[in-house]
């Protein structure tokens, strides 16, 4: 089994405002999010905010640890709800292919052009502890490189929307 968790626990500081709220066609990027892993994973948590339509968990082991904090968080769950495997992405990420867990598969692995688009194994819930814990770099980088994980070049980037531009310049390539 796998399970899906959007990261949603950053500052949106460059956004100006909570952008896991923010409008593309409608519908706010969580719900986004959320919807594109509902179509790949047996169950979907949306990590890092208190509020959503699917469960919510808590970066691990507090806030503040950046994505890997919220990577722990999905993976402990999924170790204590039997999946195997945590698809993770971003809450800005949008745009992503219809194929990304086979392109990612197998586990470990991630986007090259973003590192938070992810496959990873719930073993790997130890490593990140000991990132976390250790005096290194807190980087999704860091894990990979410490699990070997594949940097998977994707047919195309997917947006990574960090600004109202990259928003607008998204829209204006949807046509909207």
């Amino acid at each position: 089994m796998m399970l899906g968790a959007v990261l949603a626990g950053g500052q949106s500081s460059r956004f100006g405002s909570d952008k896991a709220l923010a409008l593309l066609d409608g519908e706010t990027l969580l719900a986004r999010a959320v919807a594109a892993l509902s179509r790949w994973c047996d169950a979907v948590v949306v990590v890092g905010r208190a509020d959503a339509a699917v469960q919510t968990l808590a970066d691990w082991p507090r806030p503040g640890m950046g994505p890997l904090g919220g990577i722990a968080a999905a993976l402990r769950h999924a170790g204590h709800n039997g999946c195997g495997e945590v698809l993770t992405l971003g809450v800005d990420c949008a745009d992503l292919p219809g194929d990304l867990p086979a392109l990612l598969g197998p586990a470990p692995a991630y986007a090259a052009s973003q590192p938070v688009i992810g496959r990873w194994p719930a073993s790997a819930l130890g490593d990140v502890e000991a990132i976390l814990n250790g005096s290194g770099k807190h980087s999704l980088r860091a894990l990979a490189e410490r699990l070997g994980a594949r940097a998977v070049q994707l047919p195309r980037d997917p947006a990574n929307i960090n600004t109202p531009a990259d928003l607008a310049e998204l829209e204006k390539r949807h046509g909207l």
